[in-house]
């Protein structure tokens, strides 16, 4: 059965753009929420084969050190052409310091080794795994996907990460040229919702779980 978070919450990331989203996520349901960051806590090794596997390890950590709830997200951009790479690797591939054009390059330049120009060859997908730890071991696991393909160069200023190349599937702007509630807002009042973002999609899912509107 799942159990519902409330109260302050620890979001497991040192990456501003997970955690903005991740806190605008959150804001509909009066969680008080901290970053791993604020809390000064170290990045644990990622050593999981899977999605899955990276988002326990961070909100498992975080729970522990910090005492209270941990939420963590693991995602990755899995580009069908160069068998699934980046994936897990995905923020590796911007190195250190975390340089995201040069990651979106040595895609592009992959890419064109294998001669995948037509949109067919650059099919593409985003691969979100969210986890909620509780100091005492319990867990809850959501996943969401976002499948589309990648264009050259990146358009858009917007987003983070691999957004500029992303198209998604039915649309005809990058991630990267739309706002923040395009792409991962969710319309609470639908009863329906059907959210664009892997990393929405698999947050809507858990807040059927874990959530309760207004904390």
């Amino acid at each position: 059965m799942s159990r519902i978070l409330t109260g302050r919450v620890v979001i497991a990331t040192h990456n501003p753009g997970k955690l903005a989203e991740m806190t605008e996520l959150l804001e509909p349901f009066g969680v008080e929420t901290v970053s791993a960051g604020e809390l000064g806590l170290p990045e644990p090794d990622e050593t999981g084969t899977m999605f899955a596997e990276n988002a326990s390890i961070k909100a498992r950590a975080a729970a522990r050190a910090s005492g209270l709830p941990a939420f963590s997200d693991d995602s990755g951009v899995c580009v069908e052409a160069l068998d699934g790479a980046p994936g897990l690797f995905s923020a590796r591939w911007a190195g250190p310091e975390k340089d995201f054009a040069a990651a979106m390059g040595r895609i592009e330049d992959e890419l064109a080794r294998r001669g995948a120009s037509s949109s067919a060859a650059r099919r593409a997908h985003f691969v979100s795994a969210l986890v909620v730890a509780w100091p005492d071991g319990h867990e809850e696991l959501f996943e969401g996907r976002i499948h589309g393909e990648l264009v050259w160069p990146p358009r858009g200023g917007r987003g983070f990460g691999y957004d500029p190349m992303f198209l998604p599937e039915g649309h005809d702007r990058t991630f990267g040229e739309m706002s923040s509630e395009e792409k991962h807002g969710i319309d609470w009042q639908s009863p329906a919702p059907q959210p664009l973002s892997h990393r929405a999609r698999a947050f809507l899912a858990l807040s059927q779980a874990c959530l309760r509107p207004g904390g």
